[in-house]
């Protein structure tokens, strides 16, 4: 008897198109497959102030590590004008390392737009912001980390900011900086946190 072979067709699913930024992220949340996340990603990508969505959809540590580099993959292409600039730093903040190195790298693309968040912040009368924007420096590093982080420590006053600039510049210092780094432990008289962490500083600068 010979055996009849049966041709099963199979069902597509036909994916929906979507109106509305509302709509796109409704999709998005409401499914758990990762295929439909991956092409609802796409969708909602397309639609104005999407940014600001996708940035939040990386902060959750349960977010799956496929969907979140896709995420940071099209934030990055983003123009910087458009893109949700202190959002995105707002992710180095988080304790999830695998996150922030995903914020780190789509801050290196976004390059000199980053400046002005971090001049802003550099200029506040918030210790904890002035901190966070020498770290974005550190992180990023573009070519004008030096000279800001220079400009910051010629006037810093609180020696926690002060000190974390100087840990920085440690790494990207150059020998014209030393008597610069010298004068914080005049300013900062008398504080052994200061002078330990000046004179590793120069030791390093010095090679």
């Amino acid at each position: 008897m010979a055996l009849i072979k049966k041709h099963v067709q199979q069902k597509v699913e036909e994916l929906p198109q979507f109106k509305t930024l509302e709509d796109a992220i409704k999709f998005f949340e409401s499914n758990d497959s990762l295929d439909k996340k991956d092409y609802c990603i796409d969708e909602i990508a397309k639609f104005e102030g999407a940014g600001s969505y996708l940035v939040s959809c990386l902060a959750p540590s349960h977010t799956d590590k496929y969907l979140s580099t896709k995420i940071a993959s099209i934030i990055s292409a983003m123009n910087p004008q458009e893109a949700p600039i202190e959002e995105i730093m707002n992710l180095l903040k988080l304790d999830n390392a695998y996150v922030r190195n995903l914020g780190i790298s789509i801050l290196r693309n976004f390059g000199d737009a980053i400046k002005y968040y971090i001049v802003k912040f550099l200029i506040g009368d918030d210790r904890d912001l002035r901190i966070f924007a020498i770290n974005v420096l550190g992180d990023v590093n573009f070519h004008e980390s030096r000279d800001m982080m220079i400009e910051l420590l010629e006037t810093e006053q609180d020696i926690n900011v002060a000190m974390t600039a100087v840990d920085y510049l440690s790494e990207i210092g150059e020998m014209s900086d030393i008597p610069l780094l010298e004068s914080l432990k005049k300013r900062f008289v008398g504080e052994f946190y200061a002078e330990f962490a000046v004179d590793s500083a120069i030791k390093s600068i010095k090679g």
